[in-house]
This record gives structure tokens, sequence and C-alpha cells, in this order.
């Protein structure tokens, strides 16, 4: 039976940090803000929204929504982020966009010294290159939970299941600087099962459910479900949790897994780029 990773204990350390470096700015007289941008109405974004919102008053940091219609324009939108960042800590645009705003162009309109999601091509690029100051929130998330249970990832093999630009990518950059052995999934790979049989370490990010089966883990693996999907009202990730709880050394639950934890890296990243631009004053 597989231990359960408690994500709100985690992420209540990780607030906790953030809580005390907004105090910090507020003394003398420097308030952080987060800026949100929701585009057209997604019942899962506005609940992902709403986290988000509850956990930035938590810890003191000021929360703008800004809710557009999903009929804007390209050319709108890009004006209105570039308004909102003037007077910003952090800014993110809450994705998925509506498909015909999905563009290189809207992500990149965010300055990298203000993108908390770390999407910018400036921000991957500097993932890449270990030069970077933030992470993004979801991988980061994963990471902060391998540390949490004190593991030595050099030589570890990981299988990333899904290989999106918010989670599966920059995972799979992050944990070969940490010197682990990746093997990355997607939709054409073959034999998932055998790749997933292989690994110590198995993190999931696609949205779909029963992505990972029991019979796809070997005894004593750490299981990290990344994947959010309502099905009925209910939130699932991608993990079997009933039959691979049965096999997993240590497994994430969803709820109450990875997404308390990647909202609290967001808010680390917030306090960060805060920190960032006062001391340029």
């Amino acid at each position: 039976m597989s231990t359960i990773i408690n994500g709100k204990a985690i992420a209540e350390k990780i607030e906790s940090e953030v809580k005390a470096r907004v105090a910090k700015l507020k003394k003398k007289g420097k308030k952080v803000r987060l800026d949100v941008i929701l585009v057209g109405e997604n019942r899962a974004s506005e609940t992902y929204v709403h986290r988000k919102q509850e956990a930035a008053l938590r810890v003191g940091i000021d929360f703008h929504l800004h809710t557009i219609s999903s009929d804007v324009s390209k050319n709108d939108l890009v004006k209105t982020i570039k308004t909102f960042q003037k007077c910003s800590s952090g800014l993110l645009i809450q994705l998925p966009l509506p498909e015909n705003l999905y563009t290189p162009e809207i992500l990149n309109t965010i300055d990298p010294d203000f993108d908390v999601d770390c999407l910018t091509n400036e921000n991957l690029g500097r993932l890449v290159t270990q030069s970077g100051f933030i992470m993004p929130p979801t991988p980061a998330a994963a990471l902060e939970i391998l540390q949490e249970l004190k593991i030595n990832l050099p030589g570890k093999n990981i299988t990333i299941i899904g290989m999106g630009a918010l989670v599966g990518k920059p995972l799979a950059i992050m944990m070969v600087n940490e010197g682990a052995s990746v093997t990355t999934c997607n939709s054409r790979t073959t034999n998932i099962k055998d790749k997933c049989l292989s690994a110590d370490i198995i993190i999931t990010g696609v949205g779909k459910k029963d992505i990972l089966r029991g019979d796809m883990v070997k005894p004593g693996t750490i299981v990290i479900d990344t994947g959010f999907v309502f099905e009925k009202g209910k939130l699932m990730g991608d993990v079997n949790f009933d039959e691979v709880k049965n096999v997993a050394g240590f497994i994430t639950p969803t709820p109450g897994g990875i997404g308390p934890i990647t909202v609290a890296c967001l808010l680390l990243n917030t306090i960060i780029c805060a920190e960032r631009k006062f001391s340029q004053f």
C-alpha cells in the first residue's frame, strides 16, 4: 500500500515562507501584486483561478483578476497585457486560451521578469541554460515533492507521460538538469507500459483519466499525478488511484496532491519577481 503524499502540507510550508517575504516588503511600503487574465468562460479555469486567489490572499499578495470576453481580438489582448503588467509584480494568462488566441505572440507579450508561469520564450530558454530565477509552477511542484521525500535524483529513471508546454517539456528539462535519466512519452509513443515499469519515478501530465493503471507500475515506484480532468462534476487526475495505490511506494491524490503545491510555487514565483522588481529602485 502506498504512502499518500500530502500536497497541502507541502504547500503550507511554501506559503509560510512566501507570507514572511511578502510581509517584509510591506514593512518597506512595497505591495506585492499578482494579476491574472482570464479569457472566456471555462469551468476548470475558473476553479483554478479561484484557488490562486484564495492562496494569494492567505499570504498577503494583492490579487487582481481581469475577465475578458472570448471574442477579444489578439491586438486588444496584447494591449491589455501590456497595460496591466506595468503595475504588477507578476502576471499570468490563465490557459487554455480560445484556440484563435493561443499563439506564442500572446504569451511572449508578458515581460519575462513578471512571467510567473514561466512560459515566455526567454524564461524557457533560461530553464534550459539553468540561468533562470523562477521555474514553471507545476514542474517545480513535482520537484518540491521529490525534495520533501529526500530523493537523490542523479541516476534515477524517470518516465514522464505527456509532453505539453505547461508540464511535460519543462519538467523533462528540469529533471535532466538534476542528473536524472528521463524517458518521455507522448500520444505516439509505443510500449508506454514497458517504459513505466522500468521507472523509479512516474510523472503524468496529460489531463485524461486512467492513463496510468496499476499493471503499469512496479512496486515501490513514486507516482506524481499532475493531470486534471473534470468528469460529471468530479475532479480527477491521470492516474487510476485505486489501482496504483496498491503498488506504488508513494502517490499523489487528486485533489489534494500536486494542485496546492503548484499554487504555492506560483506565489513563490510572484514574491521572487516582486523582490527583483523592487531591488531596482
